[in-house]
């Protein structure tokens, strides 16, 4: 089995151990229906006879009221043998979410219910615009339609377990989704007028990167389009319904928790939705990835012209390979860079590569020739590179370094700038006073949880 097909055969089965799951747990939704568990069963006896469960699990609309979004496409790359039959308890009634649902299909639900199409255009208007998150505040209404909304419909299936503000404005909120998993987003403004926000792919992550706090944790499961879909509209509608109605959101970087390439579809499904629906750019949108060889080879190709970061912390296999075993899994560094390479050359795009500074470890001037060297090695032109220098961010499961000082990092990048043409940039730490890296609040909070059930 190629390592292109290995996401796809890993994540079918948890997501068929997600859904089944859903049957007894589920307490949120989104603008889709989920299957009953004897069309689940069904669908994979067919898919043991080589059909596809596409169609089931990732693109059916609702039929009724409620759903959940299983937006997750799966590709026919094994076979599996035929879930159980007996039956599941029964799953309680879901709501239409109106973050995620997309407007004609909200005209459609609608009329349905006997209603006129372009009460779809007020509801949009009160969540995106006026960032409604109460039926009531829906005041142009008819109260009739108040009612079924709030019989049949939620502002939200992400619940906010925690948030906290730091001194310099940064956001960092801890969502609660429907199966008990926490994943965070950031939201970091500028002085500059750009607002940047920082969104999960996944709960958890695969790749094991040992000075990461959501490398340390593991992978829970995927996200859903929705799920990634909905961190982003609630940032915006918030941005937008502000004092300053000026302000908007202005870039998405895919650099929260989880590695973004290894969700590949739903990612993109999210991505067309960002830009298509909310207004943010493709060029304003960053995916980032420690280096999934096969999907950066699809974004060359795409046509949502996003842009490529790679998180790479290391210019030589074996230093890498020890802070991300995931650099095995693709090839190492030859591959990685061919990849990059083949990038910058269809696209013409920059690309930029990510660097954490570990004090004595990858910070010093040999270490960033040894980087300028990797780039030229592989003829990647330097104008179309761009690295990120930043101090690392310290997780208390991480005790291979300190983050650099700022010397350290001013000498790094003037060895990239001055000696290789490559432009580098010491990136600013933000939300430094709260738990702003990545997986560092909900590590905290679990933590917390677990001491109150430990006592109880």
């Amino acid at each position: 089995m190629g390592r292109d097909h290995f996401y796809d055969r890993y994540y079918f089965y948890s997501t068929m151990a997600s859904i089944f799951l859903l049957q007894s747990k589920i307490t949120a939704t989104s603008g889709f229906i989920l299957p009953s568990a004897t069309m689940l069963r069904q669908k994979c006896a067919d898919f043991t006879r080589g059909r596809s469960v596409v169609s089931y699990l990732g693109r059916s609309r609702w039929n009724s009221v409620g759903a959940l979004s299983m937006s997750t496409t799966i590709r026919k790359t094994d076979r599996i043998s035929t879930p159980s039959p007996s039956s599941p308890p029964p799953m309680p009634t879901m709501k239409v979410n109106l973050q995620t649902i997309e407007k004609p299909e909200l005209k459609t639900l609608l009329v349905s219910w006997g209603e006129k199409a372009f009460r779809a255009d007020q509801i949009m208007n009160w969540i995106r615009v006026n960032g409604a998150m109460d039926f009531d505040e829906m005041s142009n209404l008819p109260k009739g339609l108040l009612r079924k909304l709030k019989d049949n419909a939620v502002l939200g299936s992400l619940e906010v377990a925690e948030e906290q503000l730091s001194k310099d404005g940064t956001i960092k909120r801890l969502y609660r989704l429907w199966d008990g998993q926490l994943i965070e987003s950031v939201l970091m403004p500028y002085e500059d007028g750009r607002v940047t926000a920082c969104i999960s792919s996944q709960a958890g992550c695969a790749m094991g990167c040992v000075f990461c706090a959501t490398g340390q944790m593991g992978f829970a499961r995927q996200l859903t389009a929705d799920e990634i879909f909905e961190q982003v509209a609630r940032f915006a509608t918030d941005i937008k319904s502000g004092e300053d109605k000026s302000r908007r959101l202005s870039n998405v970087v895919m650099m929260g928790m989880g590695e973004p390439l290894g969700n590949y579809r739903n990612l993109m499904a999210a991505i067309a939705r960002m830009n298509g629906e909310l207004g943010i750019g493709a060029r304003k949108i960053t995916v980032s990835t420690v280096g999934v060889v096969p999907n950066i080879r699809k974004l060359i190709d795409h046509p949502i012209q996003v842009r490529l970061a790679v998180s790479l912390h290391c210019a030589e296999d074996k230093e890498r390979s020890e802070l991300m075993p995931a650099n095995k899994m693709y090839g190492g560094l030859s591959e990685l860079m061919s990849a990059v390479r083949e990038y910058t050359e269809k696209t013409k795009r920059r690309m930029t590569f990510e660097w954490a500074l570990i004090e004595g470890k990858n910070d010093t001037p040999e270490v960033a020739r040894q980087l300028g060297n990797l780039i030229k090695k592989h003829g990647i032109p330097n104008y179309l590179v761009h690295v990120n220098v930043i101090p690392l961010n310290p997780t208390g499961g991480f005790a291979g370094g300190r983050p650099s000082g700022k010397k350290n990092v001013g000498a790094f990048a003037k060895t990239l700038n001055d000696e290789f043409g490559v432009s580098c940039t010491p990136r600013m730490r933000r939300g430094i006073d709260i738990d702003a890296g990545c997986g560092q609040l909900k590590s905290s909070v679990k933590k917390n949880e677990d001491k109150k059930s430990a006592i109880i």
